[in-house]
């Protein structure tokens, strides 16, 4: 058992690393359980090394469709690595939802062919993976373009992300509805 004694320096040296390196309460009580400082330290001594889990989703797959939906357009994608950081600001907004205007989904459908859109895989991914969405998306319903669905009603509609109180939800909205700079769209980080 060590005799460490951590005096009040080291104690607020720890704390300005841990604003720098923007951690959370709940990241500090997690690297406080069980070993994973001694895992750390496996680290720091050259023990032991990390490595970074990268994301990557298959946007070639075919996406899931709710209960008597049919997929009208499906965009592939390849395999898309997620970067939560990079993603953070990569929404798009058209013209017509800017400035407290709203453009009909129909139209805005148009304008964003040809334009790089992320597609359901996406959204299914993050939802799978909540801790991976960026918090700034809260407040929006984040729509994924890059699939465009038909209802049991036989109208078109686009899925999004959404932030329900508690937890991340998907949502859709139809084609024919007003969508505003609350409903941008998903689109990979350049």
């Amino acid at each position: 058992m060590s005799d460490l004694m951590l005096d009040v320096g080291q104690a607020n040296e720890l704390k300005l690393a841990f604003r720098r390196a923007n951690f959370s309460n709940d990241d500090i009580k997690r690297l406080c359980e069980g070993n994973v400082l001694a895992e750390v330290r496996s680290v720091l001594r050259g023990h032991a090394s990390i490595t970074v889990i990268e994301h990557v989703i298959d946007c070639d797959a075919n996406p899931f469709v709710p209960d008597d939906w049919s997929v009208e357009e499906h965009r592939k994608g390849d395999q898309f690595k997620w970067n939560k950081e990079a993603q953070r600001d990569a929404l798009y907004l058209s013209k017509g939802q800017q400035g407290g205007k709203y453009i009909e989904g129909n139209k805005l459908c148009k304008e964003l062919e040809g334009k790089p859109v992320l597609n359901a895989n996406v959204l299914d991914y993050l939802l799978a993976n909540p801790h991976l969405i960026p918090e700034e998306w809260k407040g929006k319903a984040i729509f994924f373009w890059g699939t465009i669905y038909r209802d049991r009603d036989g109208d078109l509609c686009v899925r999004c992300l959404l932030w329900s109180g508690d937890r991340w939800d998907w949502g859709f909205d139809w084609l024919g509805y007003d969508w505003d700079d609350n409903d941008p769209a998903a689109v990979p980080a350049s």
